[in-house]
């Protein structure tokens, strides 16, 4: 597992669909990156937010890590702009 330091935290990013429901491939143009992730962990210093929080953060910000086939996003808490609430 990632222990993030400071305040920085550790998301799980959703991915895009690239293909509608009936499989048809969508193009492949300049998008922005998905902006939706699930917090993984977070750093001792990390206030307001929690592990399994849903979050929107601002697109391009953060570090991508690939650990056992699986990738994060390690990004600052002041880079995530909202908590997704159901």
């Amino acid at each position: 597992m990632i222990k993030p330091l400071e305040d920085y935290v550790v998301l799980s990013v959703k991915k895009e669909e690239k293909t509608t429901a009936s499989g048809i491939i969508l193009a492949t143009e300049d998008k922005d990156k998905p902006a939706m992730g699930k917090v993984i962990s977070i750093g001792p210093k990390v206030e307001n937010i929690k592990v399994n929080d849903e979050v929107i953060y601002q697109s391009y910000a953060g570090t991508k890590v690939k650990l056992k086939e699986v990738e994060y996003l390690l990004v600052q808490s002041k880079n995530i702009l909202a908590i997704i609430e159901e």
